[in-house]
């Protein structure tokens, strides 16, 4: 692994993070959401990260390792706690019972993955400003 792959697997990271700050925005913003019954109301999601692995053909030409250090998306998914059901009959939005459903968003728990993934970003940021420093004082002892 080059020296330079490491802005590549720093910037994964990043990328990673950036996205799962933004669902933890989304969450939080919707924490409040409320609806008439449970198939409508908003479900907290939460991203999905898998390393990158090589392509089989870039294995038998040149083997490189950085293409399993990065980090990619696999996706999003929402979460299967159910909805809280509150006792609201005077809510517009109550059912024939009387019950109000809210969203299923725990916000301490979103605010605890959002510092770590808050802390996780700048550590890549750091990474990166390290690896640069080191690459510069490398190009200047040539000189």
């Amino acid at each position: 692994m080059s020296l330079l792959s490491v802005f590549d697997v720093a910037g994964s990271g990043m990328s990673a993070q950036a996205l799962r700050l933004n669902v933890i925005a989304s969450n939080l913003a919707n924490a409040d959401a409320v609806a008439g019954n449970s198939s409508q109301v908003y479900r907290a999601r939460h991203p999905v990260f898998a390393a990158e692995t090589p392509r089989f053909i870039d294995v038998m030409n040149d083997f490189d390792a950085q293409s399993l250090a990065r980090v990619r998306v696999a996706g999003i998914v929402e979460s299967d706690a159910p909805p809280h059901r509150r006792y609201q009959p005077e809510h517009p939005l109550a059912d024939d019972e009387g019950y109000v459903f809210h969203a299923n968003v725990n916000t301490i728990e979103e605010m605890a993955n959002m510092m770590s993934a808050s802390r996780t970003y700048q550590t890549n940021v750091e990474l990166i400003s390290t690896s640069k420093q080191l690459l510069l004082r490398t190009l200047a002892l040539g000189q």
